[in-house]
């Protein structure tokens, strides 16, 4: 089996590969951030794809938005398992809308992750009991293009910089911004994103 696993930090990604590879017999290709993985997942197939969520350029989010909007009426397609450190309701919200088929914790021993990658393979979902329960926090406010500029201005883009890279006018990344902290009842931006990040919403 051919797994996809994109992990920014090295040590980890590298343990993870190599815990696949032996223990689990897969195949697996490496990415150190999101931009790679989607670069990757357009270049060839693989049956899983094995994330982390915060990543430098695209969130594990954000990729498993982009596979599920590439593969819309495959019959074949490659399945989504999500691995993170951050148990956050709004992650485990916006994993389980966009169809993930599992969540866990990166604490999960090996033994349970093998388990979990052989029962997502057979058609199966995961999800670890305390990330459900997650689920039924509060709603996520802001929608995506307020997000994304929010998460943006978070990494210390400028008004103009995050225009560039959303493809919009200043004037409207700034009605985004405004948007956002009025909605999160934020003091500016920077209070803004804080509060989006800890609820787990950028």
């Amino acid at each position: 089996m051919n797994i996809l696993l994109a992990e920014d930090q090295a040590i980890l990604r590298s343990t993870l590969a190599t815990l696949l590879s032996l223990l689990g017999q897969h195949q697996v290709v490496e990415a150190e951030n999101g931009q790679q993985a989607k670069q990757l997942l357009r270049q060839q197939k693989f049956d899983l794809l094995l994330t982390d969520i915060e990543m430098p350029g695209l969130t594990g989010l954000e990729l498993v938005e982009f596979l599920q909007q590439e593969q819309a009426g495959q019959k074949q397609r490659c399945k989504l398992l999500i691995l993170t450190t951050f148990s956050r309701a709004g992650y485990v919200k916006r994993a389980m809308q966009a169809g993930v088929d599992g969540f866990l914790l990166k604490d999960t021993p090996a033994t349970e992750l093998l388990a979990a990658i052989n029962k997502i393979m057979a058609g199966g979902k995961v999800i670890a009991p305390e990330l459900a329960m997650l689920a039924l926090g509060q709603d996520n406010p802001l929608h995506d293009k307020e997000r994304r500029a929010l998460r943006l201005s978070a990494e210390g883009k400028t008004t103009a910089e995050i225009a560039q890279l959303l493809f919009l006018a200043e004037g409207t990344v700034r009605n985004y911004l405004s948007d956002a902290i009025n909605k999160l009842n934020a003091a500016n931006r920077v209070d803004a994103a804080r509060i989006a990040q800890q609820r787990g919403w950028l």
